[in-house]
């Protein structure tokens, strides 16, 4: 009937910049390391001028970061933040953020919702603690997932395929590599105990405790780190608060299934 497409002919609708476009994003997403235009051209076999238009356009937009000094391109966070706006991801926050402040009020230390986007952790959401002395991470604050307490306990509640592919995104990024058995010895005693207690990888005088945020399968989907201030007098209350911590996770965990 005219008038109507049939299914073969809207199968070869095409959109050439468009296609080219999310070639440029896909490869650079399979990428560890930063390319140049020209790389990009050669790999997806496309001329210089093609490139350079859709990389002009991507790095305006928000999508490419393209470094000063030596001119190659990497993602951006654009397509994480965009990710974070789903419904999905904005139940997450919605869900986990009454908890983390009720819990940040109860112990007085900020309590941090972390993911990981591309080998790094990600803090999306925070609670702050009404307290003299705090300490808190900005949101976007990021880090190689392997060298955050944060990441190491989203890493060790994985299936075995997906931890191991974590962990080889995440040290891509990381130049001091620690030993893989000592990686998984620590990760299967993070799952054995629940959660985790550990100094921090990068404050003198904190101490990080964190615990998993589980889906209905029991795999980590984010993790909430709160990193507190060792005061005198008050160290004795790490496994209370790692206790506190790991109730409002499972409470998290129990209203997204």
């Amino acid at each position: 009937m005219a008038g109507n497409s049939t299914g073969e002919e809207r199968a070869g609708y095409t959109a050439p910049a468009l296609e080219k476009g999310l070639d440029i994003l896909e490869l650079l997403a399979s990428e560890a390391e930063p390319m140049s235009a020209r790389q990009i051209g050669e790999r997806l076999g496309r001329s210089k001028n093609e490139i350079f238009r859709m990389v002009y356009v991507l790095v305006e937009r928000g999508y490419l970061h393209r470094d000063g000094a030596t001119d190659q391109l990497a993602l951006s966070n654009r397509l994480f933040e965009l990710g974070m706006r789903t419904p999905r991801s904005r139940t997450l926050v919605e869900v986990a953020l009454p908890a983390m402040e009720r819990l940040a009020g109860s112990v007085g230390y900020a309590a941090h919702l972390v993911v990981i986007n591309r080998g790094e952790t990600v803090v999306i959401a925070n609670a702050a603690a009404r307290a003299e002395f705090n300490f808190s991470l900005q949101l976007g604050y990021s880090r190689p997932a392997t060298d955050a307490a944060s990441g190491l306990t989203i890493i060790a509640f994985q299936a075995p395929e997906r931890r191991r592919a974590m962990i080889e995104e995440s040290l891509t990024l990381v130049a001091d590599k620690p030993s893989r058995t000592e990686l998984d010895g620590l990760l299967d005693r993070i799952v054995d105990a629940g959660s985790l207690i550990s100094a921090s990888h990068h404050f003198i005088g904190v101490t990080d405790i964190c615990a998993p945020v589980l889906d209905k399968s029991g795999h980590g989907i984010a993790s909430i780190v709160m990193p507190c201030l060792q005061k005198l007098g008050r160290e004795q209350e790490f496994e209370a608060i790692r206790d506190r911590l790991a109730a409002a996770c499972r409470e998290i965990s129990d209203a997204l299934l």
